[in-house]
């Protein structure tokens, strides 16, 4: 599974605060610990104050990129501040996020082709929030169509099929996993989540995430937006893709766990 590291966003107030005041160690001992916990890409987002988004970006993908050695999400609905990001990274990024909204799409798609990106597809569009899994695989279907227009192909999609919070909205669990179920039979395709949405509100969200996790794998999903400094949930990642014949011979959790005992 790839997993995304998600604390580099300045809805955190620590983090707003490191890039109000461009504190260069802070953020970068953030990036440095979410690799060292597990991640294999990360996430920034530095929308809060967008008045100075784009220059807030172009600090944030240099400074990130001195301390760790992965490819970075860049994560704005401000094209701008995309483009701005993306011409300063390197090697290849993903985009965070597109919809199946026809604005949206011809916003993203040409930086996505231009800068030979990966993209999140939100499973949406001018519909609004999709309710069924049906829905969610019919703009998926649409996002696929229109993404081969610009010569992006289905390998660079990663769907976001929206995870829904279960405190508000328990019949969505099995909309959403059914519709990454739906998803997977596009070929080339992938899927991702902002994983930690199902546990808003609730106690214990730790708890939530990590048997949430288990399942979606088994329905095939990819890869997660995930808090990878959260040990219950690395360990939740390692035990289900050796559980659902996704590690060949257990050797990844093997290799895993004896880097656990090693580090006591």
């Amino acid at each position: 599974m790839l997993i995304i590291g998600e604390r580099i966003n300045s809805s955190r107030k620590s983090i707003f605060e490191a890039i109000k005041n461009k504190d260069t160690a802070f953020i970068q001992k953030e990036a440095v610990n979410q690799v060292t916990a597990g991640a294999h890409m990360l996430d920034v987002n530095c929308g809060t104050n967008f008045h100075d988004e784009i220059s807030d970006m172009q600090w944030l993908v240099t400074k990130v990129q001195e301390a760790v050695n992965v490819p970075l999400v860049i994560d704005s609905p401000n094209p701008k501040a995309l483009e701005a990001g993306l011409k300063l990274h390197k090697g290849k990024p993903m985009i965070n996020s597109t919809s199946g909204e026809k604005y949206r799409m011809d916003e993203i798609m040409p930086l996505v082709k231009e800068f030979k990106a990966s993209v999140v597809a939100l499973a949406m569009d001018e519909a609004g929030m999709p309710h069924t899994a049906k829905e969610r695989f019919d703009v998926a279907k649409k996002i696929v169509d229109y993404a081969g227009k610009y010569g992006v192909p289905p390998a660079d999609l990663y769907f976001d099929c929206l995870v829904r919070p279960i405190a508000t909205e328990p019949g969505q669990t099995k909309e959403y996993l059914d519709a990454v179920k739906m998803v997977k039979t596009i070929p080339d395709v992938k899927t991702t989540c902002g994983l930690s949405n199902i546990s808003y509100g609730l106690p214990n969200r730790s708890l939530i995430n990590s048997l949430f996790i288990s399942v979606a794998i088994d329905a095939g999903l990819d890869s997660a937006l995930i808090d990878p400094t959260d040990k219950n949930m690395i360990a939740a990642i390692m035990a289900s893709e050796a559980l659902f014949t996704k590690d060949d011979y257990c050797m990844n959790y093997i290799t895993w766990f004896k880097e656990q005992q090693n580090s006591k």
